[in-house]
């Protein structure tokens, strides 16, 4: 298998320049001017077009038991929409109940993508509890190629864990080297207020937010850091959304704590509005935490150009409008949690960030791709062009105009957030490990050629 791209602008998270790259097996092996190719290799002409490193989404839900349910997509559906949308490697939480034994609930999740996935792959294991058993089993499964935890200090009595838990699973990945992912709202505080409100009748899509202001979002962020602090371990803040947590990471990394910060698309487009339409329609825009009031949007912004914020992820959960959502029709805490963006993340980024002159070119290389493989021990292999990187490519076209639709879109779910919404540049040729997978929003991979990724810690 071998594979040729001329004449395209290639554009990195830190270098910019014209060249044709070169790839044989599933890596790339030379980047210079003017390559020739031999008899039978593939050869796609980008000029006009930027060559980026393939993206790598931290965050996503492809298999997610949840309120009930089960999430739309499958790795079937949810890796053609990534690498529609130009993402080549996918970050899954692995989400196991308080009930479940961690290794078995790995296996599970290992279960859905092996063999199933057009794209490569790896998890993030969820530390739903601690008990007797725990430790042996997450050492078992950081053995296995894991090199992250993610704990939740919201959903109490679901995925939440207590204090002591939190400490014990923060001390053993200081030990292991592993970093700790972690959803951060304080789950005391989020209980009582959705109480109170459905007491008072309130119980419409928008009240979702006023159970989870940004003050607990922040407090859930300080209390993480104190522990972070005190234990030593690394962690990462997932889908942070308002200037009132960004504010208690960056006083702790001032600290000294090591934190990382991720935000999501939704925030940096959406707020709190589309939460609040009326006739149920907010159901479609309601997620943990909430879209924020659009003041938020330039200090988050401002943070990944700035530095402050590394990445940029989806927190892919598809639930359909007409038969899911309305599980919380009477009462908001029973909708289905999730905004489905994985197939747009790289294109909304691109066209309401570098379009728009908030991020430029090289900072929506790093914090779509090049960041997220650094934290997640995937550097180089991942997040790069240079020789030895694995031949994960995406040709872009700048000169592209579309237009956002639920009828056109891969993922597996009966609405789009951003109906109607226009695009301006997509992803035009996206390449896995050499391989063509998608061209021109279509998807032209093949299904279960993904790669389960194994992950090395590394001790801080």
């Amino acid at each position: 298998m071998s594979l040729l791209i001329k004449n395209g602008e290639i554009v990195t998270a830190d270098s910019r320049y014209v060249a044709d790259i070169w790839c044989e097996g599933e890596q790339i092996t030379r980047i210079d001017q003017n390559i020739t190719a031999p008899a039978g290799a593939e050869v796609i002409d980008a000029k006009g077009k930027y060559v980026f490193p393939g993206f790598i989404d931290p965050h996503v839900h492809i298999y997610l038991p949840f309120m009930g349910t089960f999430s739309k997509d499958t790795y079937e559906t949810g890796s053609k929409a990534a690498l529609v949308g130009g993402t080549t490697t996918l970050i899954e939480m692995c989400c196991p109940a308080r009930a479940d034994d961690a290794l078995k609930s790995f296996e599970l999740w290992m279960s859905q993508a092996v063999g199933k996935s057009a794209c490569d792959f790896t998890f993030h294991m969820g530390v739903t509890k601690f008990d007797g058993g725990t430790e042996v089993q997450l050492r078992e499964i950081v053995k296995r190629g894991i090199a992250s935890f993610k704990i939740f200090l919201a959903y109490k009595g679901a995925f939440g864990v207590d204090d002591t838990e939190l400490y014990r699973t923060l001390k053993l990945a200081k030990e292991l080297g592993v970093i700790v992912t972690a959803h951060c709202e304080n789950e005391t505080l989020v209980a009582e207020r959705c109480k109170e409100l459905l007491a008072a009748g309130k119980t419409d899509p928008g009240q979702h937010h006023e159970s989870r202001p940004p003050a607990v979002e922040a407090e859930g962020v300080h209390h993480l850091m104190t522990f972070a602090e005190l234990t030593g371990a690394a962690t990462y803040i997932v889908h942070l959304s308002c200037k009132e947590a960004l504010d208690q990471a960056i006083a702790a990394r001032q600290r000294g704590v090591r934190v990382g910060v991720e935000t999501l698309i939704q925030y940096l487009t959406l707020d709190k509005t589309y939460a609040e339409k009326p006739d149920f329609e907010g159901a479609k825009y309601v997620m943990s935490p909430p879209l924020r009031d659009a003041r938020n949007q330039s200090v988050l912004w401002n943070g990944l150009r700035d530095g402050l914020i590394q990445t940029v992820a989806t927190d892919h959960a598809p639930f359909d409008f007409e038969k899911q959502k309305p599980m919380g029709k009477a009462d908001f805490t029973k909708i289905p949690n999730g905004i489905p963006s994985l197939e747009e993340r790289i294109n909304l980024l691109y066209t309401y960030g570098v379009r728009t002159g908030k991020i430029d070119l090289h900072t929506f290389v790093n914090v779509a791709s090049t960041q997220v493989a650094k934290l997640f021990d995937l550097f180089p292999r991942k997040g790069c062009i240079q020789p030895g990187a694995d031949a994960d490519l995406v040709v872009f076209d700048p000169d592209y105009r579309g237009i956002i639709s639920a009828k056109t879109q891969s993922m597996n779910v009966d609405y789009s957030a951003f109906e109607g919404w226009k695009l301006e540049g997509r992803a035009s040729v996206v390449t896995v490990r050499g391989q063509v997978a998608a061209r021109e929003g279509k998807f032209t991979g093949t299904l279960g050629r993904g790669r389960f990724l194994q992950r090395k810690p590394s001790h801080f």
